[in-house]
């Protein structure tokens, strides 16, 4: 059993935290775990890009070919639909509803929203909004996160809460906690947008 995601989004939005709480899940499972090398970390602002394959058996290369991603998990919608060329026939689209415009020609939001609705399996939410409900507003990648777990067949979500405490820790029980009420926020209104397609 193997799943490749693309994690994506823009510098200072929390991507490196959500494959740091993926990975370290993953090794702790005795899952197999490559990470192509993030790119665009240096640069706040501009667009950031990660390979991530789990696996049940050893993993040869750290690169998702085109066509073979099981799972794109994007902080900022455009840069979702920058990967799906990657994509499976049968993969899912994980992704924050709101722009982060940082481009003088980013694109109508009815126009990426309209590519977003052609793709067969997509969950869009506002995890700024969904953040602050919860009285975290500097987690919206753990929602994103949280949202992400109903789809993701290597780990569940206590796994990943695991993950959380793990790389938060140090920052203090109040840090972890927050960050916990954000995922949950993130599953639940995931389980239910899949319910309600059922």
């Amino acid at each position: 059993m193997k799943q490749d995601i693309i994690l994506c989004g823009v510098g200072g939005q929390g991507i490196l935290s959500i494959a740091t709480i993926i990975g370290w899940a993953a090794l702790k499972h005795n899952l197999f775990l490559k990470q192509a090398e993030v790119h665009g970390m240096s640069q706040r602002g501009g667009d950031v890009q990660s390979n991530l394959r789990l696996s049940t058996e050893p993993i040869h290369s750290d690169l998702i070919p085109q066509g073979a991603c099981d799972l794109i998990v994007s902080l900022e919608p455009m840069e979702a639909l920058r990967y799906v060329q990657y994509l499976s026939p049968d993969g899912w689209i994980i992704t924050n509803s709101e722009p982060f415009v940082n481009i003088p020609n980013y694109p109508a939001m009815e126009q990426v929203k309209a590519e977003l609705d052609k793709m067969q399996h997509v969950i869009m939410l506002d995890v700024d909004s969904i953040a602050k409900a919860v009285k975290s507003p500097r987690s919206a990648n753990m929602v994103l996160l949280g949202a992400t777990a109903s789809v993701l067949k290597m780990l569940n979500g206590g796994e990943l809460v695991e993950g959380i405490v793990n790389v938060f820790g140090r920052k203090g029980e109040t840090i972890v906690q927050t960050n916990i009420a954000a995922f949950n926020a993130g599953h639940e209104y995931a389980i239910k947008s899949l319910q309600m397609e059922q």
